[in-house]
């Protein structure tokens, strides 16, 4: 009797605990108000000029080639506050500012993160406000053919009919590259990269694609032509599946390096992760 009489005290305690939990974690979630604005607009561009994109500290970019010369923006900027007055002081310093040239356009990301930017535009603006998330994600449409620069903080990533110099750079990301031609030299903190390169012959110079930490999947035509070198650098493997590569510099292939001549040779592609998994394969075996 004595234990029936401790064993319902202790699951009253419980069944309270629980609920004090529930309660505490609701409290806490609506302690932050959200706010999400859109803005779109178009910029006259010629073919051929250079585009620079500077993401925030969080958000994703999503780049895709257009037969238009002109560039079209389309940022979603979140802000997140306890009031909804830190909400509208947030939203005032938030989103991105546009440097258009001749030959070149910046899209440069702001927020209460930037302490120089504040310091121009709002001197008071309130620190506790400073940590809150926020985040923007672009979705941009520019000339198919055009240089890019790209850098990234947190968030995905997709790359599509494109071709020029492209110089990417991304802290921790989902990334997929659809390239076509041009040069490209991309590096990744951490997450899954995929590249996928569907044409035989690459129209441009080098392909150097670096990732420190996870997996990369590249997807080649089985047809390639090209100097191919994989690299893992410490821990992980390379897991390939493309046939007819022959060896290069008297080098045989490992789970950790393949130096390789694919048909006739060519470009030279480059892919490296430091830690994790580098598979190859023809483009309809990369997932």
């Amino acid at each position: 009797m004595k234990n029936q009489t401790i064993f319902k005290l202790l699951l009253i305690t419980l069944v309270f605990s629980a609920f004090n939990l529930v309660c505490f974690a609701q409290q806490e979630t609506a302690k932050l108000l959200k706010r999400t604005t859109y803005k779109t607009e178009k910029v006259d561009f010629g073919a051929g000029g250079t585009i620079s994109v500077i993401g925030a500290p969080d958000g994703s970019i999503e780049v895709e080639g257009w037969r238009r010369n002109e560039i079209e923006i389309t940022a979603e900027i979140e802000v997140e506050a306890p009031t909804e007055d830190g909400l509208k002081q947030m939203a005032a310093v938030s989103g991105y500012l546009l440097d258009t040239g001749f030959a070149h356009t910046r899209i440069i990301s702001v927020g209460p993160y930037d302490k120089k930017y504040l310091k121009k535009v709002s001197k008071k603006f309130p620190k506790d406000l400073q940590s809150m998330p926020m985040r923007i994600n672009y979705k941009l449409k520019v000339p198919a053919y055009c240089d890019l620069e790209i850098d990234g903080g947190k968030g995905d990533l997709q790359l599509a009919r494109v071709e020029g110099s492209m110089r990417i750079k991304f802290l921790e990301t989902n990334a997929r590259l659809e390239l076509v031609g041009g040069m490209v030299t991309a590096a990744f903190g951490r997450g899954n990269v995929d590249v996928s390169i569907p044409s035989p012959s690459w129209r441009g110079r080098n392909v150097d694609v670096q990732l420190v930490n996870g997996t990369m999947n590249v997807g080649l035509s089985p047809n390639v032509n090209a100097e191919l070198d994989a690299k893992v650098l410490r821990t992980g493997q390379i897991e390939n599946s493309l046939k007819d590569l022959k060896e290069r510099d008297r080098t045989e292939f490992t789970d950790k390096l393949i130096l390789a001549k694919a048909g006739g040779g060519g470009v030279s592609m480059s892919f490296m992760v430091g830690d994790g998994v580098l598979k190859l394969g023809a483009v309809s075996q990369a997932n």
